[in-house]
């Protein structure tokens, strides 16, 4: 048996291209003794896979040339090599971007569909929900009463971090978004205010949504929207530094943010982080989240493709912000 993998054909310089990915098919490997093949169902593209083309030292490893890529995925248990998991099983793993996956046991986690569609175990209950809800409330250490704001507001990071805030009792929660489907999507799902980090007027767009200031920004952007947001920050402000999406592909250092010296004046905290560095917190995640989704008061959307071929594509649609919540791609 045969199936199709997506491999990397060039590291990019600057804006990937789909010619820098290919379309391989290759023999389907027998699990051995404490393995799983699985047919994966559907396959996470993330902002955080440009680094991993790139080859540079970083806190996880590059992607290698004319080899699949790797990424979160759910999918089927075909066959099972391990008395911990059966065929028919639904799990989360890290072996997307190919259609059948050949897993060590532990690499893989069994998903509770009951909770929710195996979909949002790669969103909103997945790694971009914990990322949010560890962002908010551990690295941001977010308290009720506060402002927060949080850029790239209509991913799937940004409306979970955003959401968790104010069910957590935040006066009032902004994000930044690019297109006004997307503003209009943000204040359906409870952002108090959402303005266009496009318009070209940033820092008049967040003293109109913000007008004392904020206590806490969540950055999944940096650049020019870390430097508004620093100056916007009241003494003792807080930054969660999960992202900075809009230098990804840039071939030169960006000019901003230039007013780092606040940070003194102002006594404030940027921390960045890892999903990773608060797996512990992941079953009092999702307990709290899934609840909050059967209440319905945690809200998400996904943007979905469909088939393996069009996993590229996807990705560079994401990256250009053509996706509204998570960005999927369905096998």
């Amino acid at each position: 048996m045969n199936g199709r993998e997506i491999h990397l054909a060039s590291r990019p310089l600057g804006w990937p291209s789909e010619s820098d990915f290919v379309l391989a098919e290759v023999a389907v490997p027998e699990p051995g003794p404490g393995e799983l093949l699985i047919r994966n169902e559907v396959m996470s593209v993330d902002p955080y896979m440009r680094g991993r083309m790139n080859e540079i030292p970083s806190y996880v490893t590059p992607f290698e040339i004319g080899r699949p890529l790797e990424g979160g995925a759910v999918g089927k248990v075909v066959e099972s090599g391990s008395a911990e998991f059966a065929a028919g099983d639904v799990v989360l793993h890290q072996a997307g971007w190919r259609e059948y996956a050949l897993v060590a046991d532990d690499a893989a986690t069994t998903v509770d569909v009951t909770l929710g569609p195996a979909s949002a175990y790669l969103g909103v209950l997945g790694m971009p929900g914990l990322t949010a809800y560890a962002g908010i409330l551990e690295v941001a250490s977010m308290v009720p009463g506060e402002v927060v704001l949080v850029s790239a507001a209509a991913g799937a990071v940004g409306s979970a971090a955003g959401q968790i805030a104010r069910l957590r009792g935040a006066a009032r929660v902004v994000g930044s978004a690019g297109s006004a489907m997307k503003l209009e999507y943000l204040r359906s799902i409870g952002f108090d205010a959402a303005f266009d980090y496009r318009d070209g007027a940033l820092r008049r767009s967040l003293r109109r949504a913000a007008p004392d200031g904020i206590d806490v920004y969540f950055d999944n952007v940096g650049g020019q929207q870390l430097e508004v947001a620093i100056g916007a920050l009241r003494p003792h402000g807080r930054v969660a530094m999960c992202g900075a999406i809009s230098m990804y592909n840039a071939e030169e250092p960006p000019a901003a943010p230039r007013n780092l010296a606040l940070c003194m004046g102002k006594r404030l905290t940027l921390r960045g982080f890892l999903a990773g560095d608060f797996a512990h917190l992941r079953e009092t995640f999702v307990a709290e989240a899934s609840a909050w989704l059967r209440a319905g008061e945690l809200h998400y959307r996904e943007t979905v493709v469909d088939g393996l071929a069009a996993a590229p594509g996807a990705f560079l649609d994401m990256m250009r912000g053509g996706n509204v919540g998570k960005m999927l791609v369905r096998l």
